[in-house]
């Protein structure tokens, strides 16, 4: 039985290939897998990245893949939809290290293949939640660590809000100086996309120091 339940996720990490329309993904999470040129270690940084994304839903309840992806899609939006073309062969990779267990669940209108977090898969979480490196704070490391900041201790939550603060400030000041030295015949509309960068990458750096003020209470 678990050998056909693994089969049968196989073959569902294929689908999205054909059907364009229905798997279609306009940022960043395909490349957390297909990465391209970007390095192995971008490579791992990023499918770790999902990993911990999808241990973290996985160790609130069991869910079929439909609803994992609908869960994702809640986190970051309609604009970061998580293709099916990504998820089956993630959560297939994720079964052969014994991180999660899937079996087949009957619903009102077919069977599905349910996937529930190991005990294996448990402690890997934790120490994915307890580890903090520079890819935390990135934009995409940053959003996906927010997500699930309940189970990360005060002390690294401290850390990775720091960390971000510290990257948004180093952006901030490239993007002021962009705009201080812009030269004559600048695009008037790519002057303006800078200046509402930097507003927003302030309003996010007032933000987080409020955050940070708050976990050191």
């Amino acid at each position: 039985m678990r050998r056909e339940i693994a089969r049968r996720v196989a073959s569902l990490g294929s689908i999205g290939l054909t059907s364009a329309s229905l798997y279609r993904i306009d940022t960043s999470f395909d490349t957390l897998i297909n990465a391209g040129p970007r390095g192995d270690e971008d490579m791992r940084s990023r499918s770790e990245s999902l990993e911990f994304a999808l241990l973290g839903l996985l160790s609130q309840s069991p869910l079929h893949g439909y609803e994992l992806r609908k869960r994702m899609s809640a986190i970051f939006g309609p604009f970061r939809a998580l293709s099916f073309s990504v998820l089956y062969p993630q959560l297939r990779r994720m079964m052969e290290a014994g991180l999660i267990d899937a079996s087949e669940a009957d619903t009102s209108r077919r069977s599905r293949i349910v996937y529930v977090i190991t005990t294996k898969g448990k402690k890997r979480f934790e120490t994915l939640a307890e580890t903090v490196s520079p890819d935390t704070w990135e934009d995409e490391g940053f959003e996906i660590r927010f997500a699930f900041f309940g189970p990360t201790s005060t002390k690294n939550r401290v850390r990775i809000l720091e960390g971000r603060h510290r990257r948004l400030k180093e952006k901030a000041e490239i993007l002021r100086g962009e705009l201080e030295k812009s030269p004559v015949g600048i695009d008037k509309y790519l002057e303006e996309w800078r200046r509402h960068s930097l507003e927003s990458a302030q309003r996010e750096i007032d933000w987080l120091e409020d955050m940070i003020k708050t976990e050191r209470k």
